[in-house]
């Protein structure tokens, strides 16, 4: 607990100062913590293990936010969109209430160069109200388009100290992750996990809302949960591979 607590804090402290830039060990060129897209960097990519691409893997979850439980469906597709000359990998990201009715629904589009960095390059993204109408597509962008610049979602040899943007669309879309352990365990209904990648991760735009997440080596996000300011928990529950 003292760990988490200093840990938090620390993270906090970074996230008010905006002292975020693309980590060094990422090799990923920085200009005031916007990476800088060569399509040159993507035309050999490499797998990352804590934050794989393969098209047809199915990844199932289940959680709760405000006392209300969820279910969600992760799918790397097969299709690809072009992103300042990028190739990214379309995944799509389903989430349901309890009585089956879609809460949320996102495409993001990702894409490893060729050192293994993964890039976030945006996302289209919708929430619903329980009748199926769209409630708000607050949150999407798409980098290159009106300022919104490609962050990194996972650096190739992440190690406690990283720090980086994950997406940046001034006043719409600004996560931020700091990595604070890489080899930790953890249980979640998929089953025990080792060798886990543990981040903090949080936004200006919710300044008082700080999440953890774990990321497992062949399965990327197995488990996140807000430690600060909110209330919603996620782990994984089974993968298939269609």
């Amino acid at each position: 607990m003292r760990t988490t607590r200093i840990a938090v804090l620390g993270a906090a402290a970074l996230a008010a100062g905006g002292v975020i830039a693309a980590s060094a060990s990422a090799g990923v060129p920085a200009r005031h913590g916007a990476p800088v897209v060569n399509p040159a960097q993507f035309n050999h990519p490499q797998d990352n293990p804590y934050f794989p691409l393969e098209p047809g893997t199915v990844s199932f979850y289940r959680g709760t936010d405000e006392g209300e439980r969820l279910h969600e469906r992760v799918t790397v597709t097969g299709h690809t969109k072009d992103i300042q000359g990028v190739t990214t990998t379309v995944v799509r990201d389903v989430l349901r209430r309890a009585d089956g009715s879609l809460a949320e629904k996102t495409h993001d589009w990702y894409a490893a160069d060729n050192d293994g960095n993964v890039w976030y390059f945006g996302e289209n993204t919708a929430t619903y109200d329980k009748h199926g109408h769209v409630d708000s597509r607050e949150g999407s962008w798409q980098a290159g388009v009106h300022g919104a610049v490609a962050g990194t979602i996972m650096p190739a040899n992440p190690k406690p100290t990283d720090a980086y943007r994950q997406e940046f669309y001034g006043g719409h879309a600004e996560d931020q992750a700091w990595i604070v352990q890489r080899h930790a365990k953890t249980s979640v209904p998929y089953g025990r996990v080792h060798d886990v990648v543990r981040s903090f991760e949080w936004t200006r735009l919710e300044p008082h809302v700080m999440s953890v997440k774990f990321y497992a080596p062949g399965l990327g996000i197995v488990r996140e949960k807000d430690v600060a300011g909110g209330s919603e928990a996620f782990e994984l529950v089974a993968v298939r591979h269609q």
